[in-house]
């Protein structure tokens, strides 16, 4: 082994105070394949209530406030409603369970456990299709965001209003001030690491209830309990006419967290083990959603005999209030929330999206910097209000979403069968069983291509037919998640029957996940592993507690599983 320096530069970043990635990173990785942020994580310590907190933070944002509280107003009784939303929370727990198993058992974020499915080099399509949505909307949130904080600032600051009638690149004065003051949050919170994170969204989640809780009991003591209505609708729809309304409520929420389902993964593999996982999901899904409408439908209830109209926007609420205390306090919450969902659905993600497409030049930190300024260049304040322009552009690209979901629960569940070597993910080895055809795995690209096209035109002729006054068949829309996802499914083990590439290592057990040990259970063994790429000559390896599949090195190139020919997988 050659030499090298004592100082790495994941060293250089803890000693300014900022921790690296966490991942174990083995002498016998591919450096163009694995960093430490990429790497299968030496603890996994999170637990079921961190994972609570995740979903909270998703949950607790403007977007689910109005989501939920536009649902009851569909033209649905009160008990249809909460049909339809817990029927589709309980629908995004069960597959946000199914995404989080692959990467929890194996320690590794969503873009390296596609690897098995996709293939060493195919993953970055994926990869780069999920980062170019998470840019798209980290601009938007924190825009969002930067209007909440705008309305803080013109109600204590009065001198702030000139700053509105002085713009640049559409966006006033002010406006630049509250976003660069949010990018700039954001930014100190990321780079601060996972850990930091953690605890912020530990805390944001439950401190936007309390302020929830309050603010509807401000509203109802208002109001008068008497005075309010749980049927927010000015038309009432039969029974046989409000089914089809329920499943169009019921396919908005899953929809609403089909980004969050496929990033889950990210978050998931710092779960101490997925039955603390699948506790949290419980309890931040379907406990903590039902809890959470049932608040907006209140607190939009109220709004009707205490301001005369109905008021969806907790923002807009909080203004029409119009004391000094209610605006702060209201404003910062909603800002907090929004930053919340930011990080952990559009922050995070991309951060690994990008650092999986080259992990020698561009570490977790450099690919969320990534995002964050190439959002800021998409001047989301020019686009956001014209729903041509999101319908056009962030409509074909989260038309993607559903089959990409599909075609990782059908490689991993179906045809890996919850099997997978870990350190094959991490060599550029053209013999290596992850290889597939140069690095691609063709029943995955003809997966994506098969499901995508499709979906993508239910996504956008639907509405292109009704904008020309042709035909509307608009509803067809609302399912193209759930249409998606089952062609990526149905496509992708079609391929693989046809032409088996994905192997299972029928037989192997040394260094394979097989979907059944938690690495937690057996993290009490230690193992000797080197920390950095390379330790220097005589130095001692440290002693760490490893994810097990993953702390076993593989002393030959891994092997083609039986059943599967050389050529399957060159």
């Amino acid at each position: 082994m050659t030499s090298s320096p004592l100082t790495g530069p994941h060293d250089l970043v803890e000693a300014a105070g900022h921790p690296h990635g966490g991942g174990n990173m083995l002498p016998h990785y591919d450096d163009r394949l694995a960093n430490e942020d990429l790497a299968p994580l030496r603890k996994q310590k999170w637990s079921s209530y961190n994972i609570f907190a995740f979903w909270m933070s998703d949950v607790h944002s403007v977007g689910g406030y109005v989501t939920a509280g536009s649902l009851f107003a569909l033209g649905l009784q009160s008990w249809q409603v909460l049909v339809a939303l817990i029927a589709g929370i309980v629908i995004v727990q069960v597959f946000a369970n199914m995404v989080a198993k692959p990467s929890q058992k194996t320690g590794v974020p969503y873009p390296v456990i596609n690897r098995v499915v996709f293939g060493i080099r195919g993953a970055n399509i994926p990869a780069i299709i999920r980062g170019l949505i998470a840019i798209a909307w980290y601009g938007v949130q924190t825009f969002l965001a930067a209007e909440s904080l705008n309305i803080v600032f013109l109600k204590f600051i009065p001198g702030a209003a000139s700053l509105l009638d002085v713009s640049f690149a559409g966006l006033s004065a002010l406006g630049w001030i509250s976003y660069a003051i949010l990018w700039t949050a954001q930014f100190l919170l990321f780079w601060n690491g996972m850990e930091v994170i953690r605890r912020f969204i530990d805390w944001a989640g439950p401190a936007v209830y309390l302020v929830m809780i309050v603010l509807a009991i401000y509203l109802v003591s208002q109001a008068g309990i008497q005075n309010i209505s749980f049927t927010l609708s000015t038309t009432q729809l039969d029974f046989w006419a409000s089914i089809p309304v329920m499943f169009a409520a019921v396919a908005l929420v899953v929809s609403y967290f089909s980004g969050p389902m496929l990033n889950f993964g990210d978050f998931a593999r710092y779960g101490k083990s997925f039955a603390a996982v699948k506790k949290g999901n419980f309890w931040g899904l379907p406990i903590n959603f039902l809890f959470f409408s049932l608040l907006t439908v209140i607190t939009a209830s109220a709004t009707v005999p205490v301001f005369g109209s109905l008021i969806t926007d907790p923002i807009a609420t909080v203004e029409r209030i119009d004391t000094p205390f209610a605006i702060l306090l209201g404003g910062l919450t909603f800002v907090t929330a929004t930053v919340g969902i930011n990080i952990v659905a559009n922050f995070i993600s991309p951060a690994f999206d990008f650092s999986n497409v080259a992990p020698k030049k561009i570490s977790w930190r450099a690919g969320g910097m990534i995002a964050a300024v190439g959002s800021t260049f998409l001047m989301p304040w020019n686009w956001y209000s014209n729903a041509d322009a999101i319908h056009y552009s962030l409509g074909v690209l989260g038309a993607l979403i559903g089959p990409l979901f599909g075609i990782l629960i059908a490689g991993y569940y179906i045809a890996a069968r919850q099997r997978v070597k870990i350190d094959a993910m991490f060599t550029m080895d053209t013999a290596g069983p992850y290889w597939y055809r140069n690095g691609f795995n063709p029943n995955a690209v003809k997966a994506v291509i098969g499901a995508g096209v499709p979906t993508v035109a239910i996504a956008i002729f639907p509405k292109l037919f009704a904008d020309l006054g042709l035909f509307n068949v608009a509803a067809i829309s609302d399912y193209s998640w759930f249409i998606g996802c089952g062609l990526g499914y149905v496509l992708f083990l079609l391929f693989e029957r046809l032409d088996p590439r994905i192997p299972t290592f029928d037989g192997e057990t040394e260094g394979i996940s097989d979907g059944t040990v938690d690495a937690v259970a057996a993290s009490e063994v230690p193992v000797l592993a080197q920390t950095s790429q390379d330790a220097a000559p005589g130095s001692a390896p440290v002693l760490a507690n490893e994810i097990p599949d993953a702390a076993a090195p593989a002393s030959a190139p891994p092997r083609p599983a039986a059943g599967h020919s050389r050529e399957a997988l060159a």
